[in-house]
């Protein structure tokens, strides 16, 4: 089995050790990584057996090509690695949000190479190959979001879940369209409301000082995920923005309410809002297992 990985950072890092671990010899990787250094990290640390600038050395004879840059960058590169891919190679990806990917390599991809849509449910604030960690995917949620339209071969989706499913993670499939509306509320609002508080600080003018001596795990806990990459998040925006931008609206008529409700001294309104987001926590809680990292 060869294996190629482009963008070996903190996802397809993780991926290219944690297949190194549980296969070893059995499967070659190859990586390209944006950098000399990153290719070095790469192949220091396990990730990779073999990183090259060079395309076609990379994904020349691959039977699976991982593709994990940024998203915007995920169809540019199909665009390039094309020549150099044999029939019946699989494409899949770990991108957040998938019609816009879907839709775009529906239009160059030949019949006879595949591409199965993928978000492992996973990350960390930290990126690149260095944070990657073997066990990343462990008990984590992945996703395989099909088009009821055209719907993967058996065949090829079997061969790709025989690799995917050594991640040991938490495999569902969804429609590819209700995969970008959950991931919007559950994944990107989330993000997006994280870098909002800490601008919100970092506009605290004269008392930003104070505030900032005032910075306590709460505030440190509700924003980690604002230390995530502004590349990769920009990218989000730009290919799920209709679903974001909708939840971003129901998020802005929510706080709307709150404010009135403070405005207008109405206690018990803002005692229900908080009663009802407790609430849902805590039966979230009891059913779903958090990401720590």
């Amino acid at each position: 089995m060869k294996l190629a990985i482009i963008g070996v950072g903190l996802i397809g890092g993780s991926l290219g050790l944690c297949l190194k671990q549980k296969l070893g010899d059995k499967i070659f990787i190859t990586g390209l990584c944006r950098s000399q250094r990153s290719m070095d990290s790469a192949m220091r640390l396990g990730a990779v057996d073999e990183a090259s600038a060079d395309l076609q050395a990379v994904v020349g004879g691959a039977d699976i090509v991982y593709l994990s840059p940024p998203v915007l960058q995920i169809v540019p590169m199909v665009e390039k690695i094309l020549p150099y891919l044999s029939d019946g190679t699989i494409l899949t990806d770990a991108g957040s949000t998938k019609q816009f990917i879907h839709r775009e390599l529906k239009k160059i991809l030949p019949p006879k190479i595949f591409y199965v849509a993928g978000h492992p449910m996973t990350g960390r604030e930290k990126s690149g190959v260095e944070a990657a960690s073997a066990d990343l995917f462990r008990g984590k949620a992945y996703v395989i979001a099909e088009d009821p339209d055209s719907p993967t071969p058996p065949d090829v989706r079997d061969k790709l879940m025989s690799i995917l499913r050594l991640t040991e993670a938490n495999f569902l499939t969804i429609d590819i369209a209700k995969h970008d509306r959950c991931a919007s509320i559950i994944s990107h609002v989330p993000h997006l409301t994280a870098a909002a508080l800490v601008n919100l600080l970092n506009d605290a003018g004269d008392d930003l000082d104070s505030c900032l001596k005032l910075v306590g795990g709460g505030f440190k806990d509700t924003t980690r995920i604002a230390s995530s990459n502004a590349d990769m998040w920009a990218d989000i925006c730009m290919t799920n923005g209709e679903a974001i931008a909708k939840h971003l609206r129901d998020l802005q008529n929510i706080l709307g309410d709150v404010i009135r409700a403070i405005d207008h001294h109405d206690r018990q309104a803002v005692h229900d809002y908080f009663a009802r987001s407790k609430a849902r926590r805590d039966k979230i809680l009891e059913t779903v297992t958090f990401d720590p990292n």
